[in-house]
């Protein structure tokens, strides 16, 4: 892991209203601290630079301010990949570290992560992991592009929010996107500008698998005949998947009906393949995805004998990995419709294998509602796969500890001995380590960052548990 190093900087005599600048915080801003102690958050500015700032925003313990000028520049200050990326007015706001060698990104990342769990949670790991990484340019399978007609100039505008603004960023290309999609922008832009629909079209959802690109258009008001030729006509030219949504998530539907090719992705390490719909919640980056799979399972250290249950398991994406290694695996997750969809996914791949999956059950259970009682009604398990949303898991880690202090609870069940817990919000993570190190009878073994999203501070990571 390449680490952010101080760099000297007191042979210089700067102006008075010079700031240095320490950290970066979980929103990419520089942290400097005034003479009186008094913290200021810079955007823009990078760890052990000294630069001029202008405050807009003063509370009494902390100020916010943008950068003005970098009196001494940090070594690991690059220039962004994308013309689109700055702090000016109109820059996207889809990134925010481009401006930070993507080396150094990981190691603030990192640090986030250690700084979260000893500060809010009051633990530590024994050992840190080397951080998960891997492409950091067209790593983006997943987005949510937001569609403006601007009558004014009588243009349309696709792309993400401008930055700290409600308003679309005039994108001409986004090396985060997959070159095949980055290249689809513009013409993204010429299509809707020739339907009759494009005041009332605000959005496009975009879902890449490994052979299959699909777009979900919200559209407000139906679609002429001459829209639908126009979408059909690109769909053929761009070998593209058009899905329509005319109200909520229930009402997203293939246009046309005609489906061809599923969206998948692989893992291949395990034989397995994942059919899944463009709404489905999937990884942004596959390739870390792929990865942090096979992590997750080599740490949990599965085995032939064991039982195992994955919560909050989604469409099975560690679930069936999970059943090619362990002798019975229970997926739980809050949705009915993604229990059934998991259940279909190991269907699916049950009847392309040469040896057959471990037996696996899915059941749908309220995870944020959690008790005892519940965790009895699922049963012991020799490990743990934790994945839970930004909430993370907080009910669940909590029932774990009523059981470990009430051992009149636990008679006749069994606590696992190893979880794994993928988190995607170090915070959460931090809150519900100190419960499972301090009430819950375990120890914090492992301990890392995973860099799903390069350019961005959107931290993820992944620790493990062992019963003390």
């Amino acid at each position: 892991m390449t680490e952010v190093t101080k760099e000297v900087t007191t042979d210089k005599q700067w102006p008075d209203n010079a700031l240095t600048i320490e950290s970066m915080d979980m929103d990419a801003q520089g942290v400097g601290h005034r003479a009186d102690g008094k913290v200021v958050f810079v955007d823009g500015a990078l760890p052990f630079e000294v630069v001029r700032a202008n405050v807009h925003r003063k509370k009494d313990n902390w100020e916010k301010a943008s950068l003005l000028e970098v009196l001494h520049e940090s070594s690991q200050r690059v220039t962004p990949g994308c013309p689109h990326f700055g702090l000016h007015a109109g820059a996207c706001g889809g990134c925010k570290m481009q401006h930070l060698d993507a080396a150094a990104q990981i190691a603030v990342k990192q640090r986030a992560l250690e700084d979260n769990l000893w500060h809010l949670g009051k633990v530590k790991a024994d050992t840190i992991l080397r951080p998960i990484q891997g492409p950091t340019w067209g790593y983006r399978y997943r987005a949510r592009l937001s569609v403006r007609y601007v009558v004014k100039k009588g243009e349309v505008l696709v792309g993400f929010h401008e930055r700290k603004s409600r308003y679309v960023a005039d994108m001409r290309q986004c090396p985060i996107l997959p070159p095949h999609v980055d290249a689809m922008l513009l013409p993204l832009r010429q299509l809707i500008a020739g339907m009759e629909a494009r005041e009332t079209l605000p959005q496009i959802e975009l879902a890449c698998g490994d052979h299959v690109t699909a777009m979900v258009l919200r559209h407000m008001e139906p679609l002429s005949q001459s829209d639908l030729a126009a979408l059909r006509g690109f769909a053929q030219e761009y070998n593209v998947q058009w899905w329509l949504q005319s109200k909520g998530p229930d009402t997203v539907c293939l246009m046309d009906g005609a489906l061809g090719e599923s969206l998948s992705y692989a893992l291949p390490e395990f034989g397995i393949t994942m059919p899944f719909k463009p709404t489905d919640f999937t990884q942004v980056n596959p390739h870390i995805n792929r990865v942090l799979v096979t992590r997750a399972l080599r740490l949990l250290d599965v085995q032939p004998t064991e039982r195992v249950i994955d919560w909050f398991c989604g469409l099975g994406n560690f679930t069936l990995p999970l059943a090619t290694l362990a002798r019975e695996v229970l997926g739980i997750e809050g949705s009915e419709a993604l229990v059934a969809r998991s259940g279909e996914n190991y269907v699916f791949n049950q009847g392309r294998r040469d040896k057959p999956l471990a037996p696996t059950s899915f059941v749908a259970r309220n995870l944020f509602e959690m008790t005892p009682e519940l965790l009895r009604q699922d049963g012991g398990a020799d490990k743990w796969l934790v994945d839970p949303p930004r909430e993370g898991a907080f009910s669940l880690v909590q029932a774990l500890a009523e059981m470990h202090q009430q051992p009149e609870l636990r008679l006749g069940w069994t606590p696992p001995k190893r979880i794994v817990y993928v988190s995607c919000n170090p915070s959460t993570l931090a809150r519900d380590a100190g419960v499972l190190v301090t009430s819950a009878g375990y120890r914090m073994t492992y301990a890392g960052a995973v860099n799903m999203f390069p350019h961005t501070a959107h931290v993820e990571s992944m620790a493990v548990f062992d019963l003390a």
